[in-house]
């Protein structure tokens, strides 16, 4: 027995020994990792992928949330009560820190976020003292380059195989509606028009939907394929918002001033002599999915709306 307890303490002495030294060998899968990413305002280093984030736009928050990230703080929805209704329930407990125009920079530093997403159109005048709060990674533009900057959010985040998978999944859900629908795109003119308080504009190819569009290969009318964002119009214009199939969405704050902008053109006599109109092919859409959201959750639901309009 004494022989056995011996034999039993040695196991044992050996066996705790053996788990000290499985510590250092499980280090490495802890250690910090350490990159750089390059953006509109120059080149970030990170020493460890971000885990406090802070998104000032609403495709960053969206691009974020489709890679499993979520956000501690972003900023008020255009917009919504405070986010968009198609993220609210995924950004519940997340930080309002102030409008996508005009960040406060007093909230962000109080939730000492490790990184800023930022947008050079947006927020290039506030750079350095958002650099001066954490890290921050700046998108060049919001002209309809979702993909372009969901890349650069993945590389950021140091999320790319998420990110990958992701764009993947658009890949896919695209080729499958090309497949399915090809022939009616490339046949079919859409023509797309957004109502606000006091404007109307004409949208072209550099907006969110025409950049979708340009994707699955849906024709334009010839007076819209111009590459450019949009133009401002009046009612006479009404006869260039024709087309096979006419896509309007009206951004309305809550005044009602863009809903009377709407109700004003779409009750002309001009509006209502339109084919898309007499022939019940002019459809009112969600403008937050459509143009305001401008992220990669709106896209897929912008694709399918595409599908529904497109199946009658």
């Amino acid at each position: 027995m004494a022989a056995a307890l011996t034999l039993a303490l040695v196991v044992t002495g050996c066996g705790g020994g053996a788990a000290q030294q499985e510590t250092p060998a499980a280090e490495p899968a802890k250690q910090e990792v350490s990159y750089k990413v390059k953006h509109a305002m120059g080149e970030t280093e990170f020493k460890a992928t971000p885990q406090k984030i802070v998104t000032l736009t609403g495709e960053s928050t969206e691009a974020a949330l489709a890679m499993g990230v979520k956000p501690v703080g972003a900023v008020k929805s255009w917009t919504g009560d405070p986010f968009y209704p198609h993220i609210a329930k995924e950004l519940e407990g997340v930080k309002v820190v102030g409008d996508e125009g005009q960040p406060n920079l007093e909230a962000i530093a109080a939730l000492q976020p490790d990184l800023i997403i930022a947008n050079k159109l947006r927020h290039e005048k506030i750079y350095e003292q958002l650099k001066a709060i954490a890290p921050t990674v700046v998108a060049e533009t919001l002209r309809g380059e979702w993909k372009n900057n969901f890349k650069l959010y993945s590389e950021t985040l140091n999320k790319k195989a998420e990110g990958d998978k992701v764009l993947a999944d658009w890949d896919k859900r695209v080729t499958d509606l090309k497949g399915k629908y090809g022939e009616k795109f490339a046949s079919t003119k859409v023509s797309t028009v957004r109502f606000m308080a006091g404007k109307t504009r004409i949208y072209y190819t550099q907006t969110f939907s025409g950049v979708i569009f340009k994707e699955l290969g849906i024709a334009r009318p010839e007076n819209q394929m111009k590459d450019a964002f949009a133009d401002e119009v009046t009612k006479e214009a009404i006869p260039q918002f024709d087309g096979d199939i006419m896509f309007y969405f009206t951004y309305e704050t809550g005044k009602g001033d863009a809903t009377k902008q709407e109700e004003a053109f779409v009750n002309d006599p001009l509006f209502k002599n339109l084919n898309a109109v007499k022939n019940g092919k002019a459809y009112k859409v969600d403008d937050v999915i459509w143009n305001t959201a401008g992220g990669v959750k709106a896209a897929f639901l912008l694709l399918d709306d595409i599908e529904k309009y497109f199946s009658k």
